[in-house]
């Protein structure tokens, strides 16, 4: 039903600013959030932002707060995640996921998240 592709990690940087990308294909009218989650070797997974396809509406993790911006590009399918500012405790594979519940908002549980991307890599050298 849907298909989420993650792009846009690589090796950069402290302080250094990246852009990453998730492409989601199929029935997306029907999801009401895009939700970006991160994991580091040897941790958890753990919630990073979260926005409304219809309003655009965002929630951040305080790890990210001012740092992290998400958009996203009705048009194209398309959600964005800047991060800006970029420290060496960022480094994870980081996810995009979709939900298809109009409920339990902020969206920041991943039982919350109906479909995952395969996701991609974002690597911070000091």
């Amino acid at each position: 039903q849907v298909q989420l592709v993650e792009s846009g990690g690589g090796l950069v940087q402290a302080g250094d600013s990246l852009r990453l990308s998730c492409a989601a294909s199929g029935r997306t009218s029907n999801s009401y959030a895009m939700g970006w989650f991160r994991q580091a070797p040897g941790k958890e997974r753990e919630f990073i932002a979260q926005i409304m396809w219809s309003s655009g509406s965002t929630y951040y993790a305080d790890s990210v707060k001012g740092r992290f911006t998400l958009s996203r590009d009705n048009a194209k399918n398309t959600v964005y995640l800047q991060m800006n500012d970029l420290k060496p405790e960022d480094t994870a594979v980081y996810y995009c996921a979709a939900s298809y519940s109009a409920f339990g908002t902020p969206k920041i549980y991943q039982s919350q998240y109906d479909y995952w991307g395969q996701g991609t890599q974002v690597t911070v050298s000091s």
